[in-house]
């Protein structure tokens, strides 16, 4: 199975976008699955169904931060390269979906009660975000291969 196969895998098993995009990554940088399930978990639904950026992008931004973040402050090199990762990606993004934030992407306010009850009403969650979840995964793939 690809790692975009298991993204949408996890995906489909429950796991919220952002989940399933940085559990999928973060083991290859070798962080545990379990870590990354957590630390993603409230990342989901435009972080905490709020609406605002895509889980998928955030948890594809982790996974980029995983593989070729920095650690030191000073390090000007590192952050012009995980910035540049970053923004390539999220252009990549823009350029297949139009957005890169949850709300625009739903075309309704998951922030809002009645919002997230459309989403639910309209089966968002698994008919439209998969898509969502598949490029994020196949960027990444596209950034490590380039």
């Amino acid at each position: 199975m690809s790692h975009v196969e298991d993204a949408l895998a996890c995906f489909a098993g429950g796991s919220n976008c952002a989940q399933a995009v940085f559990s999928t990554y973060g083991p290859l940088q070798g962080l545990d699955r379990e870590l990354c399930l957590r630390l993603a978990s409230g990342f989901g639904g435009g972080m905490g169904r709020s609406g605002q950026t895509c889980g998928a992008v955030t948890g594809a931004i982790m996974a980029l931060g995983g593989r070729s973040g920095y650690t030191e402050a000073a390090d000007a090199d590192g952050k012009t390269r995980c910035y540049g990762l970053v923004r390539e990606f999220i252009a990549r993004f823009t350029a297949r979906h139009g957005s890169i934030n949850c709300s625009e992407l739903l075309g309704l306010d998951l922030g809002a009660p009645e919002g997230f009850q459309q989403a639910m009403a309209r089966s968002i969650h698994t008919d439209v975000c998969p898509a969502f979840v598949r490029s994020a995964a196949e960027i990444l793939e596209e950034l490590a291969s380039g």
